[in-house]
C-alpha cells in the first residue's frame, strides 16, 4: 500500500521538478534544441493533417509542444516545454504547458500539441502575467481527424485551435483535467 502511495506522490513531485529546470529566454539566444524539436513536431503534423498548414497560414501566432508527458494513477500529471511561433515563423517566446488531473486513470504518455491561435485577444490572454487557462477565457476547440478535414475559411471562428498527436505509450481513464499555459521567461 505504501509503495501504490509513493508512485501517487512521485508524480507531483516530478512535474516540479521540470518547472525548477533552466529556463531559456529569446534574449539570451533561447532553446536551439527544444526549437528544432518543435519546428519537427509541426512538420510532422502538417505531413499527417494537411489542413493544419492552411491554418497556419490564418493564424496570429502557432505555439508547439513537442513532448508533453503524461502519467497517472488515480492523480495524474502533465507537463511540457513549447515554443510560439510568429507567422514568418520567428520564435516569439518559449511556454510550458502543466495539467492535474482527478479521476479513474492510469498508465502514461506522451504526446505533442500544436496550438494555433486566431485572434489577437487569445494572444494577449497567452501572454499575461497570469498565462492561458484552458477552459477559462478563450475558446479553445481540439481539432480531430474528421473535422481538420472540413475546416475552411468559413467555419474558423474559435479563438484558438489545439492539435494532439503524435500520441506514444497507454493512457487510460476518466478524469478532471485543466491545462495552464505560462510564459518561461517570466
Amino acid at each position: 500500500m505504501i509503495r501504490y502511495f509513493r508512485l501517487i506522490l512521485s508524480i507531483p513531485l516530478f512535474l516540479v521538478a521540470m518547472a525548477c529546470s533552466t529556463n531559456p529566454t529569446v534574449a539570451n539566444g533561447g532553446d536551439p534544441e527544444l526549437e528544432a524539436k518543435a519546428r519537427a513536431a509541426l512538420q510532422q503534423l502538417f505531413d499527417s493533417t494537411p489542413k493544419a498548414q492552411d491554418l497556419q497560414y490564418q493564424a496570429k501566432a502557432v505555439v508547439v509542444f513537442p513532448d508533453i508527458v503524461k502519467a497517472g494513477l488515480i492523480i495524474g500529471a502533465q507537463g511540457g516545454k513549447g515554443v510560439m511561433f510568429g507567422p514568418d515563423g520567428k520564435v516569439l517566446g518559449y511556454y510550458r504547458a502543466r495539467a492535474l488531473s482527478y479521476g479513474l486513470q492510469a498508465g502514461a504518455q506522451t504526446f505533442s500539441e500544436a496550438m494555433f491561435f486566431m485572434t489577437d485577444s487569445a494572444i494577449t490572454e497567452l501572454t499575461s502575467g497570469t498565462g492561458l487557462s484552458v477552459g477559462v477565457g478563450p475558446s479553445v476547440v481540439v481539432v480531430d481527424a474528421g473535422m481538420a478535414k472540413s475546416m475552411t475559411t468559413n467555419t474558423l471562428k474559435s479563438d484558438v485551435y489545439a492539435f494532439i498527436f503524435g500520441q506514444q505509450g497507454l493512457m487510460a481513464g476518466l478524469g478532471v483535467q485543466g491545462q495552464r499555459i505560462v510564459k518561461f521567461d517570466q
